[in-house]
Order: C-alpha cells, then structure tokens, then sequence
C-alpha cells in the first residue's frame, strides 16, 4: 500500500506543479501588462519592474495552488481509471479511502504551505510591495534619472545628472527649464540632494549657478549660489495609502474587534481577515477531495467520466463563488462568517463520508468495477 500511495502522490505532484506553473506564468504576464507605464514614464530598471510583479506572487499562488491541484488530481484519477488501474485496484479489494490518501495527503501539504504564506508570505510581500510602488511612483530617485543621460520631467523641464551616490545625493547636475513664457533658465550644481515636500518632489542644488535668457526683451542674468532650490512641478498623491489588512499578522487581525483605534468597518474587515487565513487553506484540500471522491465511488463508464467531472467542476465553482461572496460580506456582516466556515468544513464532511462509505448513496455494499464491468459485459 505504501508503494501505491507513492506512486499515486508522485503523479499528482508533478501534475501540481506543471498546472501551477503554466497558471502562474500566465496571471504574471497579464499582471505585469499594469506596470508597463512604469517603464515608460518612469524609466524603470528590469530589476525593480520584476521584484514589484513578483511580489504579488504570494497572494496569487494561494488563489491558483487550489484549482491547480484540482486539475492535477482530477487528471491523474481519471487517466487512472482509462487505464483500468483503479479496475485493478478495486477488484484487489482496495477501497476508495485507501485511494485517496495521496490525495488527503497533498492537500493537507498544500493547506499548510498556504496557511505558512497567507500568514507570513502575504504580509512581507504586500508590505515591500506598497513600499516599492510608492517610491517608484512618488519619489525622484535613480529608478528615474539614469546616470548620463538627459531625462525629460515634462515637456519643457530637462534634467541631467552625472552619478548617483549611495547616500542618495547626485553629483553633476543640469536642469533646462523652459516653462515659462518669458524666460528660459539653465541651472548647474556639483551635486544635489532630491526630497519630497507637500508640494511635490524637488531638488536642493548645492555649489552651483544659474543662467536666465528673457525670451521678449532678450536679457542675459547669472547668478551664482551656494544652495538653491528647484521645484519640479509634479502633482499626484504623495502619501502612503493605509496599509491593508493583508499587511498586518495574525494575531493583530484575529484581536481587531477589540482594538479601539480602528473604526467599525476596519474592525470587520480585520476581523475577517483572520478568518480568512483559517478557511483559504483548506481549500486545497476540498478541492482534492472533491476532485477524486466521484471517480473513485462511481462505477466504470467506457463512455468516459464526463458527467462527474462536470459535476466536480461545478461543485468547485459553487464553493469558490460561495467563498468569495460569503468573505466579502462578512467583512461588513459577521454571521456570514458561519457560511465561511461551512463552505469549507461541509464538502470535506461528505467527501470522507462518501470514501469510507461509498454504498451510503444506492443503500447497498460497494460493487467494485470489475464486478460491474463484468455485469455490462453480460
């Protein structure tokens, strides 16, 4: 039995992975299609643009790992069954729960994984990531002027720098700036330093001068200065966003309803958060059960199992549905927490009953396939 459970567990980790794979590729490529403008106006390297997609990740591996091993295990029963394996198994008098201990033990392997990132994983990749986007978005760093080279802020301001420094200063500054009407300036600096103010992202130029040329009554100025300061004019939001509840740990999620600082609505939506990383996990392992438990207590068809696996698909899109509309209403009404729960404990109540008591649904003893198959032959 050992052997058999390995080689079954085999054949749906491989499965797993190729599926996981093959989906995680596919939402990467779609989710990094958001941040294409970021390589465009903001002129971003290829390192910060792959570590900002690859911190989501985490979160999206939770949603898809479920529905892959889905597929995986729906796959490798089925192929089994083509193949007259589980005949074979059956007629060895093997039953049905002893088939699906591979499948039990993935998902609970999955389960816990999951539980491990939604608690762990989740916080620290959503926390850099909100980090990251705002700096990238935000801020007037090296991610957007490239040592070298001339970068256009907007369409008559033009900025040159020579090095960037580890302390964030930058050495060798040019600054064109023509928009204004009656004047058009050109400013240079040893170096500088770029901050944020509540007006928008300037620079403090240290060491430097500054030409100005009256474009009307054609007049020539310079000046000369130890610091002088130039707004760059940019206007968008400058603030972090509130941190979501995925940020946040465990036990300051499961604790939120007794936290006087948050408002009623957070609270909630804390709340049920903490929840969350209870039920999500054990999605996996409804999945799987879900996946194997009507091929294993259904009798063989050489017509193909297409009236089961529809009825397992179905079923996985009902709890996903159910799932999604239950959490976001719980966040504002707590019972619906209770359809959280039972949208996870109920299906793996009947799928364990169903394996360790397969006749429970025509009220008779377990026919096996062979017997059955013999009976058709007939």
């Amino acid at each position: 039995m050992k052997k058999l459970n390995v080689y079954i567990f085999r054949q749906i980790v491989i499965g797993f992975l190729l599926v996981s794979f093959s989906l995680m590729s596919i939402i990467w490529l779609s989710q990094s299609l958001r941040f294409l403008d970021l390589i465009v106006s903001k002129g971003i390297s290829a390192g910060i643009f792959v570590k900002l997609t690859s911190l989501l990740m985490p979160r999206i591996f939770t949603i898809l790992a479920p529905i892959a091993l889905f597929a995986s295990v729906l796959f490798v029963y089925n192929r089994m069954l083509i193949d007259q394996e589980l005949v074979v198994m059956k007629s060895a008098g093997i039953s049905p729960w002893q088939l699906a201990k591979a499948v039990v033990l993935c998902g609970a392997i999955l389960a816990i994984l999951n539980v491990y990132i939604m608690n762990i994983g989740i916080p620290k990749a959503e926390a850099k990531f909100k980090e990251l986007e705002w700096r990238v978005k935000n801020n007037i760093t090296q991610m957007m002027f490239r040592e070298g080279e001339f970068t256009k802020i907007q369409d008559n301001l033009t900025v040159f720098i020579s090095k960037h420094d580890d302390d964030g200063t930058v050495k060798g500054i040019i600054i064109n700036d023509e928009r204004s009407p009656k004047t058009k300036s050109t400013t240079s600096a040893e170096k500088g330093l770029m901050v944020q103010t509540d007006q928008g992202p300037r620079i403090i130029l240290i060491n430097g001068s500054r030409q100005e040329v009256g474009i009307r009554k054609n007049t020539f100025s310079s000046v000369s200065f130890s610091q002088y300061s130039v707004d760059f004019g940019l206007q968008g939001s400058r603030k972090r966003g509130k941190d979501s509840a995925r940020t946040h740990s465990f036990e300051e999620l499961i604790t939120a309803l007794s936290n006087p600082t948050l408002s009623k609505e957070d609270r909630y939506k804390w709340f049920t958060e903490a929840n969350r990383r209870i039920t999500t996990p054990l999605l996996a392992l409804v999945y799987a059960l879900i996946a194997c438990t009507g091929l294993l207590i259904s009798n063989f068809n050489r017509r193909g199992q297409t009236k089961t696996i529809g009825t397992a698909i179905a079923s996985i899109v009902i709890i996903q549905a159910i799932d999604l509309v239950s959490g976001n209403q719980s966040a504002k009404h707590l019972p619906f927490l209770l359809i959280m729960y039972a949208n996870v404990l109920l299906p793996i109540s009947v799928c364990i009953t169903l394996l360790l008591k397969p006749d429970i649904l025509n009220g008779r003893p377990f026919r096996s396939t062979l017997n059955v198959m013999g009976e058709t032959n007939a």
